[in-house]
C-alpha cells in the first residue's frame, strides 16, 4: 500500500500554488523625478488612466494597459489640489473629492490640462489638521456621491460633520447620512448598490473593518454625534463604553454592524480603497466580490458578502501580495479585467518599501483551488471552491478548524479579542458535483468572528488551497 500512496503524496506537493502562477503584478513606470504618492485613480476613455496624489498633482497616463511598460507618457493635467481621495471620469470632467470641497475639472481647450475648477460642494469642515481626510465615491445609482469625513486626528471632531459620511447630490447640495465614523480608509459600491467605506482600528474600532453606509445608520463611535443638531436629524445612539457590538444594536436599531471585520494582523491592520468585480471571469472566479486594498501590509484582500435578516456579513480571505507600497486607492477595469493600484508609505510604514508606487495587476487565465465563496447556515456554513474537491479530505471534519471572538466596544484604542469560543464541526457534507462543502457546525456564536481554517482539503487533483483561512463576521444566524 505504501507504493502505491506515496507517490500520490508526492505528487500533491508537487502543486504547490504561488501568486505568479495566477496573477501578473507590475510596475507602471512613473515620470523621473516627480513624487508620486497616489491617492487616486480614475479610468478615462481611450485607455488612459488618470492619477490623483496625496500632494495635489493630478497626471494623466498613457500607456498603462500596454504589453510594453516602457512606452508609459504622462502629461500633468493640474496641480495645487488638496490631497484628492476619490476621483471618477464622466462626460469629459474629472470630479474629485479633495480635503476641503468637492470638485469638477474639466480641459476645455483640448491641451491637455484642466483650465476649469469647480466647486461643487464644500460644507463640510476644515481645520488643517493633518488627519481630516475625505474619501469620496463615485455616483450611486441615484448620482449622488458619497463623502466620508475622517474625524479631527482620527479622535476628535473639530470640524462641522467630522465623523459623518454625506452625499453630494446631482444639483450639489450636501445631505448628511450616516454617523459614527472614525478614520475611513476608502469608499465603494457592492454589486446590489449599496454603498461601504473601510474604516480604520481605534477608538470605539476593536478592529478595522468594511462598514455598509445605510441611510440614517450610526457606524459605531459617536464622536461626531454632536454635528445632528446642524439639521433636523434624529441624535444618534449614546453607546455603552465597554460594551459589545451586539448588545447595543439590539438596544439602538440604527446601529449597524460591521459587515466583515478583517482581523487586525491577521488580515492586515489599515484598509484603503474598495473595488467591485463585475468583469464575468475576465479576473477569475469572483464576479460581484469586493476587493480591499491595504496599507500597512500592502496588499489586497477579497470579499464575499451576503444578506441575512437585512443585514450584511459575510468573509474576507486573503488574496494579493508583495505590493511596492501601502496602497490606497484600488480601481477595476471590468472590461480589461485589470486591477489598477498606488500608494504611499508617509505617515505609515508599509511591507512595500518604496515610497509610492503605481501598479497593475492582470490574471494568467489559470485560477487557483481556493474557498470561491462562505455562505451562513442555521447550523454551519456552505463553502463553495473554485474546482472539484478530493472527496476523502473534504468530507473529514478534521481537515477543517474554527475559532471565534468578538471586540470590546470601547473609548480606547482597539481591542484585544475577547469572548473566545471554539465551534466544533461535526459533519462536512460533499455536494454532488463536488464544487461545494456543506459543514455542520455547533457552538456558532452570533456576533463573533468565526476564522475557518481548512489546511486538509486538497483538490481533485491533488492540491492544496491556496489560502486555507477564511474570516466570517456572523452578525446574524440564518433561520432554519
Amino acid at each position: 500500500m505504501r507504493s502505491i500512496l506515496a507517490p500520490l503524496l508526492l505528487g500533491s506537493s508537487l502543486f504547490a500554488q504561488t501568486q505568479s502562477d495566477f496573477y501578473t503584478r507590475e510596475e507602471i513606470p512613473l515620470p523621473d523625478g516627480e513624487i508620486m504618492e497616489i491617492s487616486s485613480l480614475a479610468l478615462m476613455p481611450e485607455k488612459k488612466v488618470a492619477v490623483a496624489t496625496r500632494r495635489g498633482d493630478l497626471w494623466i497616463c498613457s500607456g498603462a494597459y500596454g504589453d510594453d511598460l516602457s512606452k508609459v507618457t504622462w502629461k500633468k493635467y493640474a496641480y495645487g489640489l488638496h490631497e484628492p481621495l476619490g476621483m471618477f471620469y464622466r462626460d469629459g470632467s474629472l470630479f474629485l473629492t479633495q480635503r476641503p470641497e468637492f470638485s469638477r475639472l474639466k480641459d476645455t481647450n483640448g491641451d491637455g490640462a484642466a483650465d476649469v475648477f469647480e466647486t461643487i460642494n464644500s460644507e463640510w469642515g476644515i481645520n488643517g489638521n493633518y488627519h481630516e481626510y475625505a474619501f469620496g465615491s463615485a455616483p450611486d445609482k441615484n448620482g449622488d456621491v458619497w463623502i466620508t469625513l475622517c474625524l479631527t486626528g482620527s479622535a476628535t471632531a473639530e470640524s462641522d460633520w467630522r465623523g459623518w459620511a454625506v452625499r453630494i447630490t446631482p444639483e450639489g447640495d450636501m445631505i448628511p447620512t450616516v454617523s459614527g465614523i472614525r478614520s475611513p480608509g476608502g469608499i465603494g459600491m457592492n454589486a446590489a448598490g449599496d454603498m461601504f467605506y473601510t474604516d480604520n482600528q481605534g477608538p470605539w474600532n476593536g478592529s478595522s473593518s468594511l462598514k455598509w453606509l445605510k441611510p440614517g445608520s450610526f457606524q459605531g463611535n459617536p464622536t461626531g454625534n454632536k454635528y445632528h443638531s446642524l439639521s433636523n436629524l434624529p441624535t444618534p445612539p449614546d453607546v455603552a463604553d465597554g460594551s459589545r457590538i451586539l448588545t447595543q444594536r439590539l438596544k439602538y436599531p440604527t446601529f449597524m454592524p460591521p459587515a466583515v471585520i478583517l482581523p487586525h494582523g491577521k488580515v492586515g491592520q489599515s484598509p484603503t480603497g474598495i473595488a467591485l468585480d463585475e468583469t464575468g471571469e475576465t479576473f477569475g472566479p469572483w464576479k460581484d466580490q469586493l476587493y480591499i486594498g491595504e496599507q500597512t501590509h500592502s496588499q489586497i484582500q477579497r470579499i464575499c458578502l451576503e444578506k441575512v435578516n437585512d443585514i450584511y456579513q459575510g468573509a474576507v480571505f486573503r488574496f494579493l501580495d508583495g505590493f511596492e507600497a501601502g496602497l490606497i486607492p484600488v480601481t477595476f477595469d471590468n472590461e480589461e479585467g485589470i486591477i489598477f493600484t498606488g500608494g504611499s508609505n508617509r505617515g505609515w510604514a508599509s511591507r512595500g518599501n518604496k515610497p509610492f508606487t503605481f501598479e497593475r495587476v492582470r490574471w494568467t487565465g489559470k485560477t487557483p483551488f481556493e474557498i470561491q465563496s462562505m455562505h451562513a447556515e442555521q447550523d454551519g456554513f456552505t463553502l463553495t471552491f473554485t474546482e472539484s474537491v478530493d472527496p476523502v479530505t473534504a468530507a473529514d471534519p478534521a481537515s477543517y478548524s474554527m475559532e471565534a471572538w468578538t471586540y470590546i466596544l470601547q473609548s480606547k484604542y482597539g481591542s484585544p479579542e475577547v469572548d473566545q469560543a471554539t465551534p466544533t464541526i461535526t459533519a462536512a457534507k460533499i455536494s454532488p458535483d463536488k464544487l461545494s462543502v456543506r459543514l455542520t457546525i455547533d457552538g456558532l456564536v452570533r456576533g463573533h468572528v468565526h476564522h475557518l481554517m481548512a489546511p486538509g482539503v486538497h483538490s481533485a487533483a491533488g492540491t492544496k488551497l491556496w489560502h486555507p483561512d477564511a474570516f466570517y463576521t456572523l452578525n446574524e444566524i440564518p433561520a432554519q
